[in-house]
């Protein structure tokens, strides 16, 4: 009861920095997942359309370069480019997501059944009437599914961007280590894991009620 009672205190006594901490990270996550749908998602579909392969090839490359790079490097490097704090975050964050966001896409219009497009075709569909109607419908599991794990790991990674200055509830964490304060560090990795499951399970639903309709 004692500790349950120092951490109810603890949260009385740290709610606004607390929730702070919560909406910057917040904040960091939702513009890197916004920049990166928009700019990976009409990527992988332009793909699709693409006769080389090679160039195809060439962009799946790079995009699994950047996951290969430590998080804790990656942000480092974007110090001498960007500087400190919230651009250099967000940067290093969106070259993270480009490979699951791409590949799953990609992957998703690729396996949209053949006859189906022709049949579109048969009915007077345009080129954007199909990818609208029929190609992102049908390739909308393999979509999500790369969003919901891409945000996952955005929002767990999120937290590693304190250390560059952005913010976010990794500043909860460090400064939990630098005082020594378990109540810090707890909650810091709880709400982020909680921040976490709670947009995994709005994206899951989103999927499921769009399926339907």
């Amino acid at each position: 009861m004692d500790l349950l009672t120092e951490y109810i205190e603890f949260w009385q006594d740290k709610y606004d920095s607390i929730l702070s901490y919560m909406w910057e990270h917040l904040v960091i996550s939702f513009v890197v997942m916004l920049l990166s749908i928009v700019f990976t998602v009409p990527l992988a579909i332009y793909m699709t359309k693409m006769k080389n392969e090679r160039i195809k090839g060439l962009i799946f490359n790079i995009a699994n370069v950047f996951q290969t790079i430590p998080t804790v490097a990656l942000l480092a490097i974007m110090i001498p480019l960007l500087g400190i704090g919230f651009r250099p975050a967000v940067a290093a964050l969106f070259l993270y997501a480009l490979l699951p966001l791409l590949r799953n896409t990609y992957t998703g219009i690729q396996s949209i059944d053949p006859s189906i497009v022709e049949a579109a075709k048969g009915m007077g569909f345009s080129t954007f009437g199909r990818l609208f109607k029929v190609e992102l419908p049908a390739a909308l599991p393999y979509v999500m599914s790369g969003i919901r794990v891409t945000t996952v790991y955005i929002i767990s990674w999120t937290t590693l961007a304190a250390l560059i200055g952005a913010g976010g509830l990794g500043d909860l964490i460090l400064a939990g280590i630098g005082y020594n304060d378990k109540h810090m560090i707890f909650t810091g990795t709880i709400l982020a894991i909680v921040i976490a499951l709670l947009m995994d399970f709005v994206f899951h639903r989103f999927e499921k009620n769009y399926s339907k309709a």
